[in-house]
């Protein structure tokens, strides 16, 4: 599905800078590193699962894959891409995201900036075939070439277990890290929502402010906000390496916009 070049939102005018229909048939690496926080463990393990059908892009867990970093996350498996790289030298626990005290810097990175934006109005269309023990998310992170530089803004977040008959729980807000601005905020909140089929979830990113919307509709208003460039972080986990029948996270696009006036 085309998205429009220009979009108004909230009385404010946005305009495309980036897009991803997925509708080439591979994956446009100008758009994405096709990895999972990759300094934590390796390309090689970090590396996603996806493929291209006529149901759309799909993100998934394949039976034979393997948990992406044993070493500091267990079982976890993950198929996941991501906009930017940043990591210290080997040894170090200097990297994004460091998700536990325990990581260090297995394997050297060469920082890349592929799109990494600093406000704006971001959104992914999306539906889910997934089993209990997975999770489907978009967020952002910093990009953290200074440690405060790393809270997270959460566009969507989706849990199997969470999936109901007629509704389901989706969450979203922030999480602050290293980023002692922010206070941690987030939300777990039911929607009558059926995520088998494609929905919108999206953010409106200002200095002050993030606004959360679902099918265009807002849904809240968190009046706190990272003042840095962040990357986009689209994935799937297996938290518990279950070889569920149904594991896979449906992308039609993402795409982000800069604000043109305010």
């Amino acid at each position: 599905m085309k998205v429009a070049e220009q979009k108004y939102v909230e009385g404010k005018k946005y305009q495309l800078e980036f897009y991803d229909g997925f509708d080439r048939g591979y994956l446009d690496e100008t758009n994405w590193l096709p990895y999972y926080l990759p300094q934590w463990s390796s390309r090689e393990l970090s590396a996603p699962r996806f493929e291209f059908s006529e149901a759309g892009f799909l993100l998934k867990i394949a039976k034979d894959q393997k948990p992406w970093c044993p070493e500091f996350n267990g079982t976890v498996r993950v198929s996941s891409l991501q906009t930017g790289v940043y990591a210290g030298k080997v040894g170090t626990p200097i990297g994004q995201h460091r998700f536990s005290p325990d990581c260090v810097v297995r394997e050297e990175q060469i920082a890349e900036k592929k799109y990494l934006p600093k406000y704006g109005y971001f959104e992914l269309r999306a539906k889910c075939d997934i089993a209990e023990s997975n999770v489907a998310a978009l967020w952002m992170i910093g990009y953290e070439d200074l440690p405060e530089r790393s809270a997270e803004i959460c566009i969507f977040e989706l849990k199997g277990k969470n999936i109901h008959n007629k509704h389901a729980l989706i969450g979203y807000g922030v999480h602050p890290f290293g980023d002692k601005k922010i206070v941690d905020e987030f939300y777990e909140q039911s929607f009558d929502l059926d995520v088998t089929v494609f929905n919108t979830y999206a953010i409106a990113w200002s200095e002050e402010k993030i606004e959360f919307f679902i099918n265009d509709r807002k849904v809240r208003t968190i009046n706190q906000s990272p003042d840095y460039e962040m990357q986009l972080m689209l994935n799937i986990y297996d938290l518990e390496n279950i070889n569920a029948e149904n594991m896979c996270f449906y992308i039609d696009y993402v795409a982000g916009f800069r604000i043109t006036d305010r």
